[in-house]
């Protein structure tokens, strides 16, 4: 509390402000001093005090950075704001999506009893391998502005079942037998509980099949094409890894095709130790199963010999930087590729095509018929070989008249951090990242959205 005789006191500033009253036989010798005095002194005090109030309550009203919001604009993203995302994690934050984005578009996400989803977890392979955007998608939805908890002003409903988490004890892969008859219990406690099922048979409801024939659910094509996909899966809409460009079982419902899962922050740490742009000394690169045995199930079918073809023609080559076996590190290997070959396996798609483009090296696509995710935002045709399963024996002669005619030019547009970001699954979710993808794909499904239908008809 203030003296009468000083106004104001800072001595954690290493000073004081100290204002003395006149002695009052001074004052008295001079009314018309001591008055004015007295009234420049008030008016004084006042100003002083005006000031450091008003400091105060500007300093209130600033927002704590512990608790700042990334507000996403409307416009393209930033590429050097993409660029610092992709290699920092710790800049990773709760996305606030603008209102009017993706339609105005909400999703209620079950909250499912533990042995749908959460239970799996204790294994951590479940939310790191290459099935593992089952994960993802539910973690980033349960973060976005997108979500709702109130169901009934959802646009679509998101049932977070993960069925590839069921790894084999004989050969560590997982192991999806399971897979229907979960779904179909998920499915039978959320038509129980909640209204939203029965009113549009599942039209509205989102599920994720992120494994080799996505919603027909086995790994060998034959045995999923005579299964197809389940009966009671048929209205909804599934985010499925598998997609090819002609007529095929497994695609024959409302689908949207996602990549495989590559843990992002593994992208992240190889760029920090060698960027996207740096040196590359290794001019075509595979590493993975190539079955050189064609009396098992393997040689006779996996891949559809096309990677047997590939070791036996290029083993030798020495061009070629081809490893059969395993390596917990080889995105450091990736990373110093110029052409990534990403044949097919049990089907179409691979996780090295992810990673290629993540890591800036060109990927070689063999793979017949493949609907490739996202075509939106990626343009693979300017990123990205395409080669004919056939065509493998001039693989070769092709890589190298790329390498001498527009090499640059690929590498130019697949170097775009953009790119790299929209094939990856982050959560938090970012701007124009994967799960901002499905929600982008999603918003131009609200034709089965009850709540858009009702709005309309009002």
């Amino acid at each position: 509390m203030l003296e009468t005789k000083r106004v104001v006191q800072l001595r954690s500033r290493g000073f004081y402000v100290r204002m003395r009253l006149l002695h009052g036989t001074r004052s008295s010798r001079n009314p018309e001093k001591g008055f004015c005095y007295r009234y420049f002194k008030w008016i004084l005090w006042l100003s002083i005090s005006f000031y450091f109030f008003s400091s105060f309550l500007i300093t209130r009203s600033k927002p704590s950075s512990s608790i700042s919001r990334t507000t996403v604009s409307r416009s393209k993203p930033s590429r050097a704001l993409i660029e610092e995302s992709l290699l920092n994690s710790s800049s990773l934050q709760h996305l606030q999506i603008p209102d009017g984005l993706f339609k105005g578009m909400k999703v209620y996400v079950y909250e499912l009893p533990s042995k749908y989803n959460s239970d799996w977890l204790s294994n951590e392979r479940c939310s790191s391998h290459l099935f593992a955007s089952e994960v993802a998608i539910h973690r980033g939805l349960m973060r976005s502005d997108v979500r709702t908890l109130d169901p009934w002003e959802a646009d679509f409903f998101f049932v977070p079942v993960y069925v590839s988490c069921n790894f084999s004890t004989v050969n560590g892969f997982p192991a999806i037998g399971h897979a229907r008859s979960l779904i179909a219990s998920a499915i039978e406690h959320v038509s129980a509980q909640l209204p939203f099922w029965n009113r549009s048979l599942g039209a509205d409801h989102v599920f994720v099949a992120s494994h080799d024939f996505g919603s027909c659910f086995h790994t060998l094509e034959d045995v999923a094409i005579a299964d197809g996909v389940p009966e009671v899966l048929r209205n909804s809409i599934i985010l499925q890894t598998f997609g090819v460009k002609h007529k095929h079982p497994c695609q024959d419902v409302e689908h949207v095709v996602i990549p495989p899962y590559i843990p992002p922050e593994t992208v992240r740490a190889t760029l920090k130790k060698s960027p996207a742009t740096g040196p590359r000394d290794i001019f075509a690169f595979f590493r993975g199963k190539m079955e050189v045995h064609p009396k098992n199930v393997s040689g006779r079918f996996y891949s559809k010999k096309v990677r047997t073809e590939i070791w036996r023609k290029y083993g030798g080559d020495r061009r070629f930087y081809l490893r059969r076996h395993r390596f917990v590190g080889y995105q450091s290997e990736i990373v110093r590729s110029t052409f990534c070959l990403c044949p097919l396996g049990w089907a179409p798609w691979s996780p090295r095509l992810v990673e290629s483009v993540a890591l800036g090296c060109v990927p070689v696509i063999i793979a017949d018929g493949i609907q490739l995710p996202f075509p939106s935002a990626v343009p693979w045709a300017e990123i990205s070989l395409t080669l004919a399963e056939n065509d493998v024996d001039n693989l070769g002669k092709i890589l190298e008249h790329v390498a001498a005619t527009n090499l640059t030019s690929i590498q130019r547009n697949l170097w775009d951090p953009l790119v790299r970001e929209a094939l990856l699954f982050n959560v938090p979710i970012l701007e124009g990242d994967a799960t901002w993808q499905v929600l982008d794909a999603l918003s131009k499904k609200l034709d089965r959205s009850h709540r858009k239908t009702l709005l309309r008809g009002q």
